[in-house]
């Protein structure tokens, strides 16, 4: 009876729900980014998981039951999911629907098939600029359905941007170690755009801003020719794709691999290590200077 009575009295002190809020992300880094603003106030069902792929997102039955009394559902927007449609018409009225991107300042990409103007690239992570405007957006979506917890999300969300505010400053400094002249980021696909804009590179990617995207033998000549002219020293792979036709253009210019670039913030890592190991891999493959 004892043990009984010690037990009820335990379970008295421990709160009834793990958390005050529940968001579903469709992406990794959106998750991330609210647990560190949400800290234990939050739980963060992603429904991407660690090795997923947010361009081809399509929800199952097991998902939605995980997600289900989530309050928000942050997406990145600017087009990047294509299930967008889908997930509103599923959570009207159940739930809120945060497009985090929707805001932020877009790159437009190349021309689509019809000449009918630019592509928006939705890579906007890769500016950490960006990714601290972000950080503003979600905490006050946050805020919005969880009030009681303002102050402690507006606390993290100063401390993340600090840390934000000391990448950027590595960052810099790891770059300034490249040359100006070598400054060209040959990649897989075209997920680095803001990334070149924000520390001076010149972008060349093999695909286009999603992985289906693959060059004719006429764009395959010229990206070679445009490599070899730019005596771009590294062609980058990505951890979660590397397209056989890296080999080729390896074969034919010469150019070595450098190490797989996250682009997608697959692999469960976060956006700070994501960012450090994307900017040591570039910096190792491009000849930084001692």
């Amino acid at each position: 009876m004892l043990r009984l009575i010690f037990a009820i009295a335990l379970l008295g002190l421990l709160p009834l729900t793990a958390a005050d809020l529940k968001i579903a992300v469709l992406h990794p880094l959106l998750g991330d980014l609210a647990r560190q603003v949400g800290g234990d106030k939050v739980e963060v069902v992603d429904l991407i998981g660690p090795n997923g792929d947010p361009h081809h997102f399509e929800a199952k039955p097991e998902d939605l039951r995980k997600a289900e009394g989530a309050s928000i559902y942050l997406v990145t927007g600017m087009g990047l999911e294509g299930y967008m449609p889908k997930l509103k018409a599923i959570i009207s009225g159940k739930a809120r629907l945060v497009e985090v991107g929707a805001t932020l300042p877009v790159l437009e990409g190349s021309h689509d098939d019809d000449g009918h103007g630019h592509e928006i690239d939705p890579h906007w992570w890769h500016s950490i600029d960006l990714f601290r405007r972000a950080t503003g957006i979600v905490t006050e979506a946050m805020i919005v359905e969880s009030p009681e917890n303002a102050a402690l999300f507006r606390q993290n969300a100063a401390t993340y941007r600090n840390q934000l505010d000391e990448l950027e400053r590595w960052t810099r400094r790891e770059i300034s170690k490249i040359p100006r002249d070598k400054r060209h980021l040959a990649t897989a696909h075209a997920a680095f755009n803001y990334f070149c804009k924000d520390f001076g590179f010149v972008p060349h990617p093999v695909q286009g801003l999603n992985r289906e995207q693959m060059p004719d033998p006429a764009e395959l000549a010229a990206l070679i020719a445009d490599l070899k002219a730019n005596h771009v020293a590294a062609i980058f792979p990505e951890k979660e794709s590397n397209p056989k036709i890296l080999g080729t253009l390896t074969n034919d210019t010469g150019i070595r691999l450098g190490d797989p670039l996250i682009a997608d913030g697959t692999g469960g890592i976060g956006y700070v290590a994501m960012y450090r190991h994307n900017v040591e891999a570039i910096v190792k493959g491009l000849g930084a200077q001692p």
